[in-house]
């Protein structure tokens, strides 16, 4: 037992909480959440990371760190028409779908033949909106939003991990310091979870559900079983697909999106820093799982607080927090020379926010991307001698 190993899964839970919770209530906005329904939600994603790190970690004796689906809450925050009750549908579907992964191998090597490129433009799509946003945010707000590029620029040199939490804490300071921001709540009352029923919408499913789950686990999950294998580990990937599936089931009729595999955070947790003996850091996971306790216990005075930040700062904490994501993604998207111009069209596609049928712009730029491959593919066939 080592100190660092408490400093590392401390420090993985803040960078996870702080550097996203402003995408989770933004996420929570789009779909018409009340409060009670928002503090429920951020509850219980806080419970399931607690949950599923903590049990994942202990059985099989490897730093298993999970966390909320930060892509998924982009593409929720970038959907339009879809009532709490019918995302909730949508959540269900997709953790139902991951629990599917898990228990179906053909199903799991079908999801695995997505290309990448196109999963990763997909992704890109949704997210180069809140990182526009962010300069979008400066023109309006220019001595509050330039300040904070310039400190996540800078921080980011050093330690790429802590960058987005500078720029929190320093916007905080800014906010408070410069009269920007609203009073505090002075409600600090525990927070409590709140049922919502599900309602099933065809379009909500197809067009939320459905590119919730791919993104969950082309963007989140494959990501962080990467993470543990380049640390020496053999993560058991059906078990934990399974745990963190179900956990995504339960926690829905709360309002919490999916849950997944951390990759960022996992990253902070699996290497020698954490402790030089790679058998010994899985005990970062109840430290974690403690961690996200705390935060499940408070989330009503952190969403309290968040709500009574500037508009802008939020938008550049979400913004700057999803621009490795972004950039990551854009990277893959781009890396197969076969496939650039059917990413390029998904992407496009993706990110015009074009809405066909009641369903959203992911699914129809991934749909376009997989026509623009097969095309070419077809193409290709007819010129072979």
């Amino acid at each position: 037992m080592r100190l660092s190993i408490v400093t590392s899964a401390v420090v993985a839970a803040l960078v996870g909480f702080g550097s996203t919770i402003a995408l989770i209530i933004a996420a929570a906005n789009a779909v018409g959440a009340d409060a009670a329904q928002t503090t429920s939600w951020v509850a219980a994603l806080c419970l399931s990371m607690a949950a599923t790190s903590g049990i994942l970690s202990v059985r099989y004796r490897i730093p298993v760190v999970t966390a909320w689906s930060t892509p998924g809450a982009a593409l929720i925050a970038a959907s339009s028409g879809i009532s709490i009750q019918a995302a909730v549908g949508a959540f269900l579907l997709a953790g139902a779908l991951i629990v599917l992964a898990a228990s179906v191998k053909p199903f799991g090597r079908l999801i695995e033949r997505i290309p990448a490129s196109l999963a990763a433009a997909m992704l890109a799509g949704v997210l180069i909106r809140f990182v526009m946003a962010v300069f979008e945010s400066a023109q309006g707000a220019p001595g509050l939003v330039l300040p904070l590029v310039g400190v996540f620029l800078l921080v980011r040199l050093f330690n790429p991990a802590l960058a987005v939490l500078a720029v929190l804490f320093v916007g905080l300071v800014i906010a408070f310091g410069g009269g920007l921001a609203q009073p505090l709540p002075s409600d600090l009352s525990l927070s409590s979870l709140t049922f919502i029923a599900p309602v099933f919408e065809p379009t909500a499913l197809i067009g939320l559900g459905l590119p919730l789950f791919l993104v969950t686990m082309a963007s989140q999950n494959l990501p962080g079983f990467a993470v543990l294998r380049a640390s020496g580990y053999t993560p058991p990937s059906r078990p934990i697909l399974a745990v963190t599936g179900l956990a995504s089931v339960v926690t829905a009729f709360f309002g919490a999106h999916t849950s997944n595999l951390a990759a960022i955070s996992a990253a902070i947790c699996t290497g020698p820093d954490t402790h030089p003996d790679p058998s010994k850091r899985w005990m970062v996971g109840p430290f974690y799982a403690l961690s996200y306790l705390i935060f499940a216990a408070f989330s009503a005075a952190l969403i309290g607080l968040i709500g009574a930040l500037p508009p802008e700062l939020i938008k550049t904490v979400a913004g700057l927090a999803l621009m490795g994501a972004f950039a990551g993604a854009l990277g893959s998207a781009l890396s197969d020379q076969a496939k650039v111009f059917p990413a390029v069209l998904t992407l496009a596609v993706t990110a015009s926010g074009l809405t066909l049928f009641g369903i959203g712009s992911a699914f129809w730029g991934l749909a376009a991307g997989l026509v623009a491959l097969a095309l070419d593919a077809a193409m290709s066939r007819i010129r072979r001698p």
